[in-house]
């Protein structure tokens, strides 16, 4: 396994993450700690999840799964670098949803944190990160409420998600007035298909020290070889992806990819992730497998060697937006 620090940090992380979702959902609680048991076991130490995981009536299931692992033992939960995130109602069944149970105000981290660790059956989070922007809640508020969860030992480090590069501005500015380390992280929405985050989300978390984490590494699976599946007989895209191969510009484009990757021997999904290795800023891309064969499978990206032939193949059916301004003005 490959390691890097996470961020401006000195914690190490494993350059995979793995993603924990579809946990509850899609993927039963045995088969979920046997996949956890083989992360680990490839040395694999970076887990993200988030409190509302398990979703609808289900929601904090995810956590639970987790949680029940840890309990197992076996230097589990010390081996772990663990992270989860807060901003979604969290009002349990039958309850309507009511002020303050969902975005960031003080009050509802402070309930929010208590909760998850409970699931988590664990007394710290290692990374809590705001799953979005809270616009009704300054800065000052949230910082506060994390600085007493840092007191209390129960938060070691805070990390954004689905932040804009200005937030990621105002957050760490008004964290150093505190004296805080601020955030140390950004987990957003970054693959060969959706480059956006180049314009101006990555370069301010380079900036400001933050680790990326890409989330939806193979776009909703359409970067893992869909269109080749489809031809074979396999699963059928679905969602997002069946959705946007309908479009025929998209379609062309990652048949282009394909047939690129065919040429080359390689497969799709586990080159996707092995490109995002190699992107400035990236500390390594969530995966969020099913199954132990689909870890196994995003764990071989961490041995592939991508040419320069490749890289410039890649770059021309999916070329970035570029940094801002000059993506935008000249």
């Amino acid at each position: 396994m490959k390691y890097t620090q996470l961020g401006r940090t000195g914690l190490k992380v494993s350059r995979l993450v793995l993603g924990t979702m579809n946990f509850g959902p899609q993927t039963d609680e045995p088969t979920s700690h046997s996949i956890m048991d083989a992360a680990l076991d490839a040395g694999l130490n970076f887990f993200d999840t988030a409190n509302v995981y398990g979703w609808g009536d289900d929601k904090g299931r995810t956590e639970e799964i987790i949680g029940s692992w840890f309990a197992q033992g076996g230097g589990r939960r010390d081996k772990t670098v663990l992270a989860t995130k807060v901003y979604a109602n969290m009002a349990g069944d039958g309850q309507e949803p009511w002020p303050n149970h969902d975005r960031l105000s003080a009050l509802n981290i402070r309930r929010a944190v208590e909760a998850s660790l409970t699931r988590l059956r664990t007394d710290h989070i290692d990374l809590y990160q705001f799953h979005h922007v809270d616009r009704n809640t300054p800065f000052e508020e949230i910082w506060q409420a994390v600085d007493v969860l840092i007191q209390q030992g129960k938060v070691l480090y805070a990390g954004s998600s689905n932040f804009p590069g200005y937030k990621i501005a105002q957050a760490n500015e008004t964290a150093a007035r505190r004296g805080m380390v601020g955030l140390v992280s950004e987990q957003c929405l970054y693959n060969l298909a959706e480059r956006r985050a180049e314009m101006e989300v990555i370069p301010a978390a380079r900036e400001y020290g933050l680790g990326v984490i890409p989330w939806s590494p193979l776009h909703g699976g359409l970067l893992g070889g869909v269109i080749k599946k489809e031809s074979e007989g396999g699963r059928r895209a679905s969602g997002r992806s069946a959705d946007a191969l309908a479009n025929t510009s998209v379609r062309a484009q990652v048949q282009a990819y394909e047939d690129l990757l065919d040429k080359h021997g390689l497969a799709p999904g586990e080159t996707a992730l092995a490109w995002l290795l190699t992107r400035p800023g990236v500390t390594g891309p969530i995966v969020g497998p099913r199954t132990p064969e689909q870890l196994h499978s995003a764990l071989r990206a961490l041995e592939l060697e991508l040419s320069e032939e490749l890289l410039t193949g890649l770059e021309e059916i999916f070329p970035g937006p570029g940094a801002s301004p000059e993506a935008f003005a000249w």
